[in-house]
C-alpha cells in the first residue's frame, strides 16, 4: 500500500509537471494551440537535433532545475531520438528530488523506485492523466482486498506475532543478562565438576560411593526385597485361613503351603544369617509358627476327633514343632513319640473333662442329694431319694466309657509301635541315631530310671477320675437294681477299656464305703463271668462251615 501511495504521488507530481511545461511552452512561442501543433508538426519534421535542444531550452526556461532534465528528456522522447542511461538516471533522481518534500518520510532510491520512475518517462500526458491513475486505483484497491482477506484468515497470526515482537525488546535484554550470568557461572560450574569427580574418584575408597553403591543395589533389589517382607504376612494368612477353614481339605491345603512359606525362610536364613532383615524375618515367621502350633495343638482338643484327622494333626505338629518331638520323655523312646504323646493326651483329656462337665445341671441334682443323705437322720429313706443321681452316674459311665476307648485307641493307631520299625529310615535326617547314642549315652550316667511312657499313666489317671466321681455319689442310689445296674455298667466300661489293655475292674472294690458295695460288685462279677461262660459254651457248640 505505501508503495502504491508513492506511485499515486509521483503521478500527480508529474502530472503538474507536465501542466506547467505546456504553460511554459504557451509563453515561451507566445502562439495559440493551433500554432503551437504547428510547431509541434514543423519540429517533428526538423532532423538536426541541435534545433530540439535550442526548443527545449526554449521551454524550460523558468522552471525549477529540478525538472529541466525530465522534460528535456520528455522533448526528445516523441522525436524517436535515443535517451541514454545517465540521462533516465537523472530522470529518476530528478523526480525523486521533486517527490521528496512531499513524502512523509525520506525514501531511499532503491531498485524499485528507480524502476517506476523511468517507467514514468517513458508514459505520455495521456497516459498519465488517464490510464496511470487508474492502473494504480485498480492495484490499490486489489492490494486492499487481499490485505483485507489476509487479515481475516490470519489475523490470530498476526496478534501472536505482536504479542510476541512487543516482548521482543524485553526478552532480548533478559536473554543477555542470563547470557552473562551463564558466562559468569561456568567458572563455578568447571570448579565444582573437579571437586566432584576429586570426591567419588574411583582409585580411593570412598564412603560415599559406598552409601551410593548400597543405595543401586537396593533399588535393584526393592522387588526381591518386598517380596521377602511380605513372607510373614503371607504365613499369617494361611495360618488364619487354615484356622478358619472347617473342611479337611482345605485346611490341609492352608497348612502345606505354611509349612512351605516357612521351609522358604528357614532357607533364606540358612544362606544370609548374617542379615538383619532375614533375621527380623525369621523371628516374625517363628511367632506365626509358634501361633500355628497353638491351633494345632487346640485341633486336638476338637470334639469327636477321628483317625485322620488326628494323624494329620499329629503329621503336622511334627513339622511345626520339631522339637517336640525330638525331646525324648521318659519311657518314650520306644515310640519315638517324644513330647507329641504325652500332648495328645492332655488335649483329649481336657476335652474329656469339657464333655463331662456339660452335666453340671444333673450333677447340681446329684450333690443336693448327697447334702440331703450326709445331713438326714432317718436311715430308711426310699429309693427315689437317689434317682438323679442315678441319671447323673449313668450318664457320667457312658461318657466315660465312650471317650477313654478312644482316647486310647487313638493313640495307638497315631503313636503305634509299628512307627518304631520304620524310624531309622523316616527319621534319618532328623538325626535320629544321634539322639539314640546321646539318650543312651545320658541314660548310662543318670541315676534315676527312666519313667513310663504318657499313656502307660494315663489310664490310671482315667481310672482315678472314674473312682472318685463313684465314691462320691454312689452311696446316694439305695435301689438295689439301680445300683446293680450302675455296677454292670461300669463292668462294660471296664471291659471296653481292658480290650487296649486298661482293665480296672478289680481296682473297683477298693471304693471305700459301705461293705454292701463290695458285696454288690462281687455278686455283679459272679454273674457277668457266668454268663460269658454260657456264651462262650454256646459259640462252641455252633458248627463252623
Amino acid at each position: 500500500m505505501k508503495t502504491i501511495t508513492k506511485k499515486q504521488k509521483a503521478l500527480q507530481t508529474i502530472q503538474s509537471g507536465y501542466q506547467c511545461l505546456y504553460e511554459q511552452l504557451q509563453a515561451s512561442f507566445n502562439c495559440s494551440p493551433d500554432e503551437e501543433a504547428n510547431d509541434e508538426k514543423k519540429t517533428e519534421n526538423v532532423g538536426d537535433a541541435a534545433e530540439m535542444r535550442k526548443l527545449a531550452a526554449r521551454a524550460t526556461v523558468g522552471l525549477p532545475l529540478s525538472l529541466s532534465p525530465l522534460f528535456s528528456a520528455l522533448a526528445f522522447r516523441d522525436t524517436g531520438s535515443l535517451v541514454s542511461s545517465t540521462t533516465t538516471r537523472d530522470m529518476a533522481d530528478s523526480l525523486l528530488e521533486l517527490l521528496a518534500p512531499r513524502l512523509e518520510k525520506p525514501q531511499p532510491n532503491d531498485a524499485t523506485t528507480s524502476q517506476y520512475l523511468n517507467r514514468l518517462s517513458t508514459l505520455s500526458l495521456d497516459a498519465l492523466q488517464t490510464t496511470e491513475p487508474q492502473s494504480l486505483a485498480q492495484s490499490s484497491h486489489s492490494t486492499l482486498l487481499s490485505l483485507q482477506a489476509l487479515s481475516n484468515r490470519s489475523h490470530r497470526s498476526f496478534i501472536t506475532s505482536a504479542d510476541h515482537l512487543s516482548t521482543l525488546r524485553s526478552s532480548v535484554p533478559q536473554l543477555t543478562r542470563e547470557a552473562q550470568q551463564l558466562r559468569d557461572a561456568i567458572p563455578k560450574l568447571d570448579e565444582a565438576a573437579v571437586k566432584f569427580s576429586t570426591k567419588y574418584s574411583k582409585i580411593t575408597d570412598n564412603a560415599a560411593l559406598e552409601r551410593r553403591k548400597k543405595a543401586m543395589q537396593l533399588a535393584r533389589n526393592v522387588d526381591r526385597l518386598s517380596d521377602i517382607l511380605e513372607l510373614p504376612s503371607l504365613l499369617s494368612t494361611a495360618v488364619s485361613a487354615a484356622s478358619a477353614n472347617s473342611g479337611a481339605g482345605a485346611a490341609s491345603t492352608t497348612y502345606s503351603s505354611a509349612l512351605d512359606l516357612h521351609a522358604h525362610i528357614k532357607r533364606l536364613q540358612t544362606l544370609y544369617p548374617e542379615s538383619p532383615l532375614i533375621q527380623d524375618v525369621a523371628s516374625q515367621a517363628e511367632d506365626v509358627m509358634k501361633q500355628m502350633t497353638t491351633n494345632l495343638i487346640a485341633g486336638l482338643r476338637a470334639q469327636n476327633l477321628r483317625l485322620a484327622a488326628g494323624m494329620r494333626t499329629v503329621g503336622w505338629l511334627r513339622r511345626v514343632a520339631p522339637d517336640l518331638e525330638s525331646f525324648q520323655s521318659q519311657g518314650a523312646a520306644g515310640t519315638g513319640e517324644g513330647a507329641l504323646g504325652a500332648i495328645f493326651l492332655i488335649c483329649r483329656l481336657a476335652h474329656l473333662v469339657s464333655t463331662l462337665e456339660a452335666l453340671d445341671p444333673l450333677r447340681e441334682l446329684a450333690d443336693q442329694e448327697t447334702q440331703r443323705r450326709v445331713h438326714g437322720k432317718d436311715k430308711s429313706e426310699t429309693w427315689s431319694d437317689g434317682q438323679q443321681t442315678d441319671r447323673y452316674l449313668k450318664r457320667y459311665i457312658e461318657i466315660f466309657r465312650e471317650q477313654s476307648f478312644a482316647i486310647v485307641s487313638l493313640y495307638k493307631n497315631i503313636f503305634s509301635s509299628e512307627q518304631s520299625d520304620s524310624e531309622p529310615a523316616v527319621s534319618g535326617l532328623r538325626g535320629a541315631e544321634a539322639r539314640k547314642a546321646q539318650s543312651q549315652s545320658a541314660r548310662s550316667n543318670d541315676p534315676l530310671q527312666r519313667l513310663p511312657s504318657a499313656l502307660a499313666t494315663f489310664p490310671m489317671h482315667l481310672v482315678q477320675l472314674l473312682t472318685d466321681t463313684m465314691r462320691a455319689y454312689l452311696p446316694n442310689v439305695r435301689d438295689r437294681s439301680s445300683r446293680e445296674s450302675l455296677l454292670t455298667q461300669l463292668l462294660y466300661c471296664a471291659a471296653s477299656l481292658g480290650r487296649l489293655g486298661g482293665d480296672f475292674g478289680m481296682i473297683l472294690t477298693e471304693l471305700d464305703g459301705e461293705e454292701d458295695i463290695t458285696y454288690e460288685w462281687e455278686d455283679v462279677m459272679r454273674k457277668h463271668r457266668a454268663l460269658a461262660g454260657r456264651l462262650e459254651q454256646l459259640t462252641s457248640r455252633v458248627p463252623v462251615h
